[in-house]
């Protein structure tokens, strides 16, 4: 390999590997589509990894969205150290609501840029473009070390911005539809291709969850999905690499009897309670993607008016059907470890079967085609931590999803 010596980063210190340390996040894989799919006999690789490596459970960053683990995977730490606390949020410089995906919102390095400035390869593959910048901070494409592009982008990379030119021709795959299981196939394909060609020292492999918002786990698309992932994972694993597969959170089924989501719309209550848009309510699953869950997840956050009773607003939203946590940002900060200039006055997350929404009228339901799965909160924190090798681990919820690389890393240098 291409590295002597172990690297810090952000406070831990990352064994040199001596095979390539993979980590694959399967975005919104709730533990029970990996049983459900062995139990079918869809993931011999995986079943054979559970019995012969180390097979765990661990915990998720909250709020359990994407940007918040993805960045805690790449960093080792939570947000509090990382600032990335959700997909969206209010601009503490600006006052704007916008998508918290550019490099200025980062506070801390990746590991990926500290095994780089080491001497190390390191290759970076995700799903949606959103999160391509961020994974990629600090890494240099001019030495021919590092690779980093996403697959919604792919036919748009270049040598000076992604370290590759044209990665869908180079992998002679057509540049997949976003919402589609090929998104995360193309992940997949990539890393092995990369493992074979670029011989990277470090890998990240980060999927879509759109498979998993869609169908639950019994159901032909998630069986398909998976079983799609084990074929990819047996290459993996037999080129050598040291894997860990973990997510960056759950998923729970969040309708109703009849197919309709199950809201609570914070924002009319609000509204109700303080005047009109006198409260800002936030939901930081919101992003690009909204056509399979509708900007609707399981954590919100709110900005309250100077002078409005706080103790009084609590007390009436722990009074809500629906609502299973109201924290001040104080406690807040204590409990989810969030930086607290990104969160709001309050902050909110429901139970396993609902969500929270702003206002009825302000959320576009009409893409939704199935009923509503989706993530956000405590019930959706477990996630799975399985190693094709073995070694050592905590139980959770010491164990969390972003000590992927430091246990990746370990078992890549045994």
């Amino acid at each position: 390999m291409n590295i002597q010596t172990a690297v810090e980063a952000n406070g831990r210190v990352y064994p040199a590997p001596k095979v390539a340390a993979v980590s694959i996040c399967l975005d919104g894989c709730e533990p029970e589509y990996l049983d459900v799919a062995i139990a079918r006999g869809l993931m011999p690789t995986l079943k054979r990894m559970r019995a012969e490596g180390t097979d765990k459970l661990a915990h998720s960053v909250i709020p359990s969205f994407t940007n918040p683990n993805n960045l805690s995977i790449a960093t080792g730490r939570p947000p509090i150290v990382h600032g990335i606390c959700g997909n969206y949020l209010i601009d503490p410089d600006t006052g704007e609501e916008v998508m918290m995906n550019d490099v200025r919102f980062l506070r801390a390095p990746t590991l990926f840029s500290r095994f780089y400035e080491a001497g190390a390869r390191v290759a970076v593959v995700t799903a949606k473009d959103k999160l391509r910048a961020l994974l990629g901070a600090g890494l240099k494409f001019d030495e021919g070390r590092a690779i980093c592009f996403s697959s919604e982008k792919s036919d748009q990379a270049t040598l000076a911005e992604n370290g590759i030119d044209d990665a869908s021709r180079w992998l002679g795959m057509d540049v997949p539809e976003v919402y589609s299981a090929e998104l995360s196939e193309f992940v997949f394909a990539a890393g092995v291709k990369l493992l074979t060609e670029f011989r990277p020292d470090v890998m990240y492999l980060s999927t879509t969850d759109y498979i998993q918002h869609k169908f639950a786990p019994d159901q032909q698309g998630a069986l398909d999905f998976y079983a799609m992932f084990d074929r990819y994972l047996a290459q993996l694993d037999e080129l050598g690499a040291a894997i860990v597969v973990t997510a960056d959170h759950g998923m729970k089924p969040k309708h109703l009897a009849d197919g309709s989501p199950a809201v609570v719309y914070v924002q009319d209550l609000m509204d109700d309670w303080l005047g009109k848009d006198k409260a800002r309510v936030i939901l930081p699953i919101t992003d690009p993607y909204v056509v399979h869950h509708g900007a609707l997840g399981s954590f919100a956050t709110t900005y309250l008016p100077e002078g409005a009773d706080q103790a009084g607003i609590i007390a009436r939203l722990r009074a809500t059907d629906g609502i299973t946590h109201v924290l001040t940002r104080e406690e807040a900060i204590r409990e989810f470890e969030l930086p607290g200039d990104r969160i709001g006055d309050l902050v909110m997350v429901s139970g396993e079967n609902i969500c929270i929404g702003t206002s009825a009228h302000r959320h576009d339901l009409a893409a939704l085609k199935e009923p509503l799965r989706s993530h956000g909160g405590l019930t959706e924190q477990v996630v799975p931590f399985i190693v094709n090798r073995k070694i050592e681990l905590p139980e959770a919820p010491t164990l969390r999803n972003f000590d992927a690389f430091f246990y990746a890393t370990k078992a890549a240098a045994q």
